[in-house]
């Protein structure tokens, strides 16, 4: 591009940054097209956005071709490729209070803390926040593969109907990983039988020697989800205190706060 370039403001080469005209116009017209739910024509843009009309023209017609706008008659919309884009950056802004939200339950309860999901049939951990004196779970097995041996894993299954669970066994089948690990299929489902509902669910080196977890059950609409956090066995001590400490917690927190990122 040579220095010349109407649609170029600064050379980097003279100390500021390269600002390409065009794209900055482009995205002026479609922040003015969403803000009208009813569209706008092209000589209401180029006049909101002292664009020349023939520009205006020239750049509605590029983002009507690659999907950006759509067309009505004579009027320019909002496309529903570029509505999930702003739907992209509302779940930005949810990962970062969850991630947030994370950090603080580590501190307050001085151990890795996980926040996942059972979405589509598999487990899928959103968040996690560790740190030092605080340290993650080493995933040696895949989280997916193993839920039915270690809390995050058996507390959203045990909010799975009996069809759904049988779903799950049937592409994970219950394998040992530990010598504490649940021996079969039934073994787990006695184990999840016994859990009081909305009471977090615990285990002892079922999924990795020297490491004890605890998880909780919380709402996410329809979408089951768990608040988990692991441990050190030289901590093994403080398991059921620290979950019914996250139990309280999250039971108040998501009084005005719930989420609902996914991956």
């Amino acid at each position: 591009m040579s220095p010349t370039d109407p649609s170029a403001a600064t050379d980097p080469s003279i100390g500021g940054p390269t600002l390409i005209g065009s794209v900055r116009r482009a995205m002026r017209l479609l922040e003015v097209v969403a803000e009208d739910p009813a569209g706008a024509t092209a000589k209401h843009l180029a006049r909101r956005t002292d664009i020349p009309i023939a520009t205006a023209y020239h750049l509605l017609r590029t983002l009507t071709h690659d999907g950006y706008l759509q067309r009505d008659g004579g009027r320019y919309l909002i496309s529903d490729a570029t509505a999930r884009l702003g739907s992209a950056v509302s779940r930005q802004d949810s990962l970062g209070d969850l991630h947030h939200w994370l950090d603080t339950l580590r501190d307050s309860i001085g151990a890795a803390v996980y926040y996942a999901l059972y979405d589509e049939g598999e487990v899928k951990v959103v968040g996690q926040s560790s740190g030092r004196g605080a340290p993650a779970a080493d995933e040696w097995a895949d989280f997916r593969r193993t839920a039915h041996a270690h809390a995050i894993g058996q507390c959203l299954l045990s909010q799975l109907d009996h069809d759904g669970l049988l779903d799950h066994l049937s592409r994970h089948p219950v394998e040992r990983l530990t010598s504490a690990t649940v021996a079969d299929a039934d073994a787990l489902m006695r184990k999840l039988s016994r859990i009081p509902r909305g009471m977090p669910v615990l285990e002892r080196e079922e999924y990795a020697p020297g490491i004890v977890c605890g998880a909780v059950p919380i709402s996410v609409g329809s979408v089951p989800a768990a608040l988990a956090f692991s441990l050190p066995m030289s901590r093994a001590h403080l398991l059921d205190s620290l979950a019914d400490r996250l139990r309280r917690q999250t039971e108040a927190a998501f009084v005005s706060l719930a989420f609902t990122v996914r991956a």
